[in-house]
């Protein structure tokens, strides 16, 4: 794949969550922000820092990490990445780093604001984040952590096969339907409330197989019949 034809890895996790909350963003190109997700940029915020690799004894941690996969097609930055030193009697697995002697295994570590969800949007952005750094780095991992503010803990959360396989058809579907450049149609849930995008949406106007012009003749038809 070309790399100018590369998609943002972030968008990952808003194509779990809402196709059409991810087509809005990247492909209409818009925005619009609640609470929710300007305490989200502040957390992000004082994480990240692109120039701060600290050492702690058998662990070193590195911010604001810039990642690629080519297998994907997606690009982006991991908030931590953690490389831990390699134990003797685990061979020779794992990464050479400069200035460093050893070996070292990397785990990339995503932070959020709240609490874990019930669906998988933040699993599979911290996969999609293992996946470009073992693309770039020809090593495995296997797992990584999602550390949440509003609990203050981690989340393990392990890259198995059905995992992967998840990342890999979202991936998949994302560029096809940048390709198409369509956003899909709106189905509205419980699931809008929380989105800071849904005054930009109208779900209730642009719902499933409901035209601007069906919505037009409904209101029409209720305010004629003293529903308005």
């Amino acid at each position: 794949m070309d790399e100018d034809k590369f998609l943002p890895l972030s968008g990952i996790q808003h194509f779990a969550f809402c196709k059409r909350q991810w087509a809005l963003i990247h492909i209409e190109r818009l925005w619009s922000e609640n609470i929710l997700t300007i305490e989200g940029r502040h957390l992000h915020e004082r994480v990240d820092n692109p120039f701060d690799i600290e050492k702690r004894g058998d662990l070193i941690v590195a911010r604001s990490v810039p990642v690629v996969s080519r297998s994907l097609g997606l690009y982006g930055v991991v908030d931590v990445v953690e490389f831990h030193s390699v134990q003797k009697e685990q061979g020779e697995i794992g990464i050479t780093l400069p200035g460093r002697a050893g070996h070292w295994l990397p785990r990339p570590v995503e932070y959020k604001r709240g609490r874990p969800k019930k669906d998988d949007r933040d699993i599979v952005q911290l996969c999609a984040q293992a996946i470009c750094l073992e693309d770039m780095l020809a090593v495995p991992i296997e797992y990584g952590d999602i550390f949440y503010g509003e609990i203050r803990r981690r989340q393990r959360v392990l890259f198995d096969a059905a995992m992967r396989q998840r990342v890999a058809n979202l991936a998949l579907s994302m560029h096809e339907l940048f390709e198409k450049g369509t956003t899909p149609p709106a189905e509205s849930g419980p699931n809008c409330r929380l989105c800071s995008m849904v005054d930009v949406c109208m779900p209730k106007l642009t719902k499933k197989h409901q035209t601007v012009q069906g919505y037009i003749r409904k209101m029409l038809k209720d305010a004629a019949a003293g529903k308005g």
